[in-house]
C-alpha cells in the first residue's frame, strides 16, 4: 500500500500536537531542573522550620525565585530512616525568618535562578499549534481541490465535463443498427464537421444543436458515442444533473466554464445526457421563488444562442422526457434538429440482434428472424439483455453454444419473470389450464386476433400460467375489429372458468385481463371514436406534468357524458364477453382435448395448437403464421 508525503504529513499532525503539549506540560513543571534534586513528598512549612531547629535538615535548594524549597532530611515516617527529598512551598515573606534560621543551624543552602523554559514553551505552543492547524487545513483543501471526487472544495464552479481531444469510444456508425433514420441525420452532422466547405458552398450553416428524443434503451447515448468516434474533433460529455449543486450559482458557473472550454477547442461537440434534469420548464414550481435550476437553464439558453453566440460548438442532448422541456430550449437556433429515436421495427430488431450476436456462440438452429418477430416493442437495450440472458442460461446448463431453447426461455424470463416450480395441486392446475386454453382457443378461432405463440401452465412471476400472442407484422394502425378481437381474447380466460366451473367458482386469475379490457374499451370510446358516442376525443389529454399524473389531470366531460362513456364501455365489454362464451360453449369438446394435452405437456406451442384446432374446425385465414419454435 503506497502513501504520499501529504498523507503521511496529515497523519503525523495529531502526533506532533500531542508531543508538543506533553513536552510543554512536563517542562513547565516545578519539580524538574538541571542539577536540582527532585522531591517526591510535600512537607508543610511549619514542620520544615521545626526540622531546621532540630538540626535534621541536611541541605536546602531554593527554586522558582524563592517560592519553592527542596529539603533533604531523614524520613520522619521511618525510624532512623534514610535521607529523603521533601518539597516545601515557601510564603512570600518567608525569607525574613527562613534564611537567618538556616545560617544559625549551618544548613547548606543553594539558590537557583528562575527558569524561563515554561514561558518559552508556552509562547512556542501558542504560536506553533495554530500555525500547524492552519497548515493542515490548507493541505486538506488543496488535496480536495485537486481530486476528481465529490468534495472539490476549491473548484465548485468548474465544469465536470469529460474532455477528449480525440474521443476513442470504440463505437462507430456501423455498429449502430435499427435506427437508420436517426443515424442518417447524425452522419450529416459528422460530415459537416469533417467537410464544412461542402455545405457552406451552398449557404448552409452548421446546426447549433441536435436533440435526441426517444424511450429509454433505444440507443440515444450509443449514437452520441458513435458521433464521438466518427467526428475526429474534441468531444465534451456531461450529464444534466452534474450542473446543479446545493450551492447557489454553481450550475450557471459550470455552464459558463463548459462553453468557455468548448469555444477554446472549437470546432467541437458537447454531449449533454438527460438534459431534462436541467432543462425543465421555468415557472412550474408551486409558490414561485428563485430556483437554482432555472438560473442554470437561463445561462444554458444564453450560451447556446445569446448575444455572443457559440460558433463551431455543436450541442447534442438526449432525453426521454421531451414533454417537460422548456419551450425556449426547443426553438430553432438552439436545438435546430429534434431527432426521434424510437423503438425499432421487426427489420430493425433483426439488425440489432445481428450486431449483438457477433461475440456470441450461436447454434445452427437459432433463427434471428423468429426472435425479432417474437419481441415486438423491444428496444436495443432489451435485445442486448435478451441475448446476454440466453448466454447465461447456456453457461448454467454447461453448453458450449446458445440454442433456440435458451433464447426462448430468456425471452419468457425477460417478459414475464422467473420460472417457478410446476404446480402439484391437480384441481388448481386444471383450473389454470382451462383459463389459459380459453385465451388461446378464442384467439385462434378469431380471424382478427394475433396468432398464438405458445400456451403454458408453468408459473412465471405473479402469473400461474401464460398465453403468448405474437403479432405477425408491425402494426402501426389497429382496426376496430382487431381491438374487439383482443378484448374478446382477453375475456376468454374468465369465460372458460364460467363455462366449465360455473359462476360461483370463478377466481381472481382474470384480474389483469379485466384491467387490460377496461383500458382498451375506454380508449375505443374516449380516444378513437369507435362507439355510438361518435367521433369525439374526451378527457385524458390535459394534465400538469409537475403535479403528478392523477392530481393534475382535468376532465373535459360533463357528468352526463361520463355516464354515457361508462355505458358504452360496458356495452363493448358485454358483447365481447358474450362472444367468448358462445365460442367456448360451441367448442367445449375441443377445449377439453387441448386442456388434457396441456396438463400432460405443461407447454403447447402455437403450431401444435393450430393443428389440433384445424383438425376439428376450419381455421380462419390469418395474415401470417409464425415459424415453429423448437
Amino acid at each position: 500500500m503506497k502513501f504520499s508525503w501529504k498523507t503521511i504529513l496529515l497523519g503525523a499532525i495529531p502526533l506532533v500536537l500531542i508531543a508538543v503539549l506533553l513536552w510543554q506540560g512536563l517542562s513547565a513543571g516545578p519539580n524538574r531542573g538541571d542539577g536540582v534534586n527532585t522531591a517526591s513528598s510535600m512537607l508543610p512549612y511549619s514542620e520544615f522550620l521545626d526540622y531546621i531547629r532540630q538540626g535534621k535538615v541536611e541541605q536546602v535548594d531554593i527554586l522558582e525565585g524563592g517560592r519553592t524549597a527542596i529539603a533533604v532530611l531523614p524520613d520522619p515516617q521511618v525510624p532512623d530512616g534514610a535521607l529523603k527529598n521533601f518539597r516545601v512551598n515557601l510564603p512570600l515573606n518567608g525569607s525574613d525568618e527562613l534564611f537567618p534560621l538556616l545560617r544559625e543551624q549551618k544548613v547548606a543552602v543553594t539558590v537557583y535562578p528562575p527558569s524561563n523554559n515554561g514561558a518559552f514553551w508556552g509562547i512556542l505552543g501558542n504560536l506553533f499549534i495554530p500555525l500547524l492547524l492552519l497548515g493542515g487545513l490548507f493541505l486538506l483543501f488543496r488535496r480536495s481541490g485537486n481530486s476528481s471526487g465529490p468534495g472539490q472544495a476549491m473548484n465548485f464552479g468548474k465544469s465536470k465535463a469529460r474532455f477528449q481531444m480525440e474521443a476513442k469510444t470504440g463505437v462507430k456508425f456501423d455498429e449502430v443498427a435499427g435506427i437508420d433514420e436517426a443515424k442518417e441525420e447524425l452522419q450529416e452532422v459528422v460530415q459537416f464537421l469533417k467537410k464544412p466547405e461542402r455545405f457552406t458552398a451552398v449557404g448552409a450553416k452548421i446546426p447549433k444543436g441536435v436533440l435526441l428524443v426517444g424511450p429509454p434503451g433505444t440507443g440515444k447515448t450509443l449514437l452520441a458515442k458513435a458521433i464521438a468516434g466518427e467526428a475526429g474533433v474534441p468531444f465534451f460529455s456531461i450529464s444534466g444533473s452534474e450542473f446543479v449543486e446545493m450551492f447557489v450559482g454553481v450550475g450557471a458557473s459550470r455552464v459558463r466554464d463548459l462553453f468557455k472550454k468548448a469555444k477554446e477547442n472549437a470546432p467541437c461537440i458537447v454531449f449533454i445526457d438527460e438534459i431534462d434534469a436541467v432543462g425543465r420548464q421555468r415557472g412550474a414550481g408551486i409558490g414561485g421563488g428563485n430556483d437554482e435550476r432555472e438560473q442554470t437553464l437561463n445561462q444554458l439558453l444564453v450560451e447556446m444562442d445569446g448575444f455572443e453566440g457559440n460558433t463551431g460548438v455543436i450541442i447534442i442532448a438526449a432525453t426521454n422526457r421531451p414533454d417537460v422541456l422548456d419551450a425556449a430550449i426547443l426553438r430553432p437556433g438552439r436545438f435546430d434538429r429534434q431527432i426521434t429515436v424510437d423503438r425499432p421495427d421487426m427489420n430493425g430488431r433483426l439488425e440489432i440482434l445481428k450486431v449483438h450476436s457477433k461475440n456470441k456462440k450461436l447454434a445452427a438452429d437459432v433463427d434471428m428472424e423468429v426472435i425479432s418477430r417474437r419481441t415486438p416493442g423491444f428496444a436495443g437495450a432489451d435485445l442486448a439483455n435478451l441475448l446476454n440472458e440466453a448466454a447465461i442460461l447456456a453457461a448454467r446448463r454447461r453448453q458450449t453454444e446458445i440454442t433456440m431453447r435458451e433464447i426462448d426461455d430468456a425471452t419468457d424470463r425477460v417478459i414475464a419473470g422467473l420460472e417457478k416450480q410446476p404446480l402439484i395441486d391437480s384441481k388448481k392446475k386444471r383450473l389454470i389450464a382451462y383459463h389459459e386454453v380459453g385465451h388461446a382457443l378464442v384467439g385462434t378461432l378469431l380471424a382478427e386476433h394475433d396468432p398464438v405463440q405458445k400456451v403454458t401452465i408453468i408459473p412465471r412471476g405473479q402469473a400461474g400460467g401464460l398465453t403468448w400472442f405474437t403479432p405477425s407484422e408491425e402494426q402501426m394502425l389497429i382496426s376496430r375489429s382487431q381491438l374487439l378481437a383482443r378484448i374478446t381474447g382477453a375475456l376468454g380466460g374468465r369465460a372458460a372458468e364460467v363455462v366449465v366451473f360455473g359462476e360461483d367458482e370463478v377466481t381472481t386469475g382474470a384480474g389483469s385481463d379485466l384491467q387490460q379490457v377496461s383500458n382498451m374499451a375506454r380508449q375505443m370510446v374516449t380516444r378513437f371514436g369507435m362507439s355510438n358516442l361518435g367521433l369525439l376525443s374526451l378527457g385524458g389529454n390535459s394534465s400538469e406534468v409537475f403535479l403528478g399524473r392523477d392530481l393534475g389531470t382535468r376532465s373535459d366531460m360533463s357528468e352526463d357524458v361520463a355516464a354515457l362513456v361508462d355505458q358504452q364501455v360496458r356495452l363493448i365489454v358485454k358483447q365481447c364477453y358474450d362472444q367468448a362464451i358462445g365460442l367456448l360453449n360451441e367448442h367445449r369438446g375441443l377445449m377439453d382435448r387441448i386442456v388434457d394435452l396441456l396438463l400432460e405437456k405443461e407447454t403447447v406451442d402455437g403450431e401444435e395448437l393450430r393443428k389440433i384446432v384445424g383438425s376439428v374446425v376450419q381455421l380462419p385465414q390469418k395474415e401470417m403464421a409464425l415459424p415453429v419454435l423448437k
